[in-house]
């Protein structure tokens, strides 16, 4: 089978290579899927550059996300259930970037047949976890305010429209004038323009201040870390409730205790391989088939930019993080099914 892989942790465009393996065995309590489709998030790209929470085991092979076809069980009552049918795989070791990845059957989910290969390739990540961060973990009511950081990004888009329909208000931050007029087209309720590394922290504070009337944030979510983050920690009001959930500044992330502790506030990191793990299959099922009339409803889909084969490993990643740009890119193991 072609799979890619990289000896060493680096830059993606430079390390990553397609080569030809043997299909993986899956053991006992795994499955062997045929994969169709993977797409690269900042996630796999972290992991390639050996900034990931999880840090490669080189010879290493990325892909976390993905969909495909069971083929075969290595033993265990899930696995032989799966068998013969069209699942995402949440590979939380990485290997999806093959055309055939083992893997526990715990992180494989049957996915509807509603939905194309592309949109299925990109099921969790983002979907899954804008989901899961504003309406199982934060719990944000109707009309409450909402900042996130990094809201351009396909995810931060993601959470703009699920604003827009369950009823809660964004306050968004971007780094360009130009974001800024793209989110308020899609629908935005408030942008601010703010990058922690060049502007103080009290313009983000100030800003939303004079939005919230004086009350501060009380819901939050950070992708960035770094100086942005602790920017949005300044921001929290009473009994303020901050998610991190990613670190695209790879920067350390630096505040005072009692920030936290005049505010009564809370930083809680979040991860969503960890969610998954700890809930039940029947709340997995009804977590898929909710993000699945989502997807279908546009307010959770994906904009796929471009698809590329395995053997074009390098100009994948440079595609993806070609600046300027939204929407996902793919890696195709087999037919994609865009219906």
């Amino acid at each position: 089978m072609k799979a890619i892989q990289f000896e060493v942790s680096g830059e993606p465009s430079q390390v990553l290579k397609c080569i030809s393996a043997g299909i993986p065995e899956p053991q006992h309590g795994e499955v062997l899927v045929k994969m169709l489709a993977s797409p690269i998030n900042p996630s796999d790209l972290m992991y390639i550059r050996g900034r990931y929470t999880v840090l490669a085991q080189c010879p290493a092979r990325p892909g976390f996300e993905g969909v495909g076809v069971v083929e075969h069980s290595g033993g265990g009552l899930r696995g032989r259930l799966f068998r013969g049918r069209r699942v995402v795989v949440l590979n939380r070791k990485g290997g999806n970037w093959s055309e055939y990845a083992a893997v526990p059957a715990e992180q494989v989910i049957p996915v509807s047949s509603q939905l194309t290969d592309e949109q299925a390739a990109t099921f969790f990540v983002n979907p899954a976890t804008a989901w899961v961060m504003t309406q199982e973990v934060l719990r944000i009511p109707r009309n409450a305010w909402l900042l996130q950081t990094a809201a351009a990004s396909s995810l931060g888009r993601m959470i703009v429209r699920l604003g827009g329909r369950c009823g809660f208000r964004t306050l968004n931050v971007v780094r360009r004038q130009a974001q800024a007029e793209e989110l308020k087209a899609l629908g935005a309720d408030h942008v601010v323009v703010f990058d922690g590394e060049v502007h103080s922290a009290d313009v983000l504070r100030d800003e939303v201040q004079r939005v919230t009337g004086g009350a501060g944030i009380q819901y939050a979510v950070d992708a960035v870390g770094g100086e942005t983050g602790a920017a949005v920690i300044s921001c929290l009001g009473r009994s303020g409730h901050l998610l991190l959930y990613g670190t695209l500044g790879n920067r350390p992330l630096q505040f005072s205790s009692r920030t936290l502790m005049t505010t009564g506030s809370k930083v809680e990191g979040f991860w969503l391989g960890n969610f998954m793990e700890n809930v039940s299959l029947p709340f997995k099922l009804l977590l898929v088939r909710r993000i699945t009339k989502l997807i279908l409803e546009g307010i959770l889909a994906s904009e796929i930019r471009a698809t590329f084969d395995l053997e074009q490993a390098s100009a994948a990643v440079i595609a993806a993080e070609m600046p300027a740009t939204s929407g996902k890119v793919l890696f195709k193991a087999g037919a994609i099914d865009r219906k």
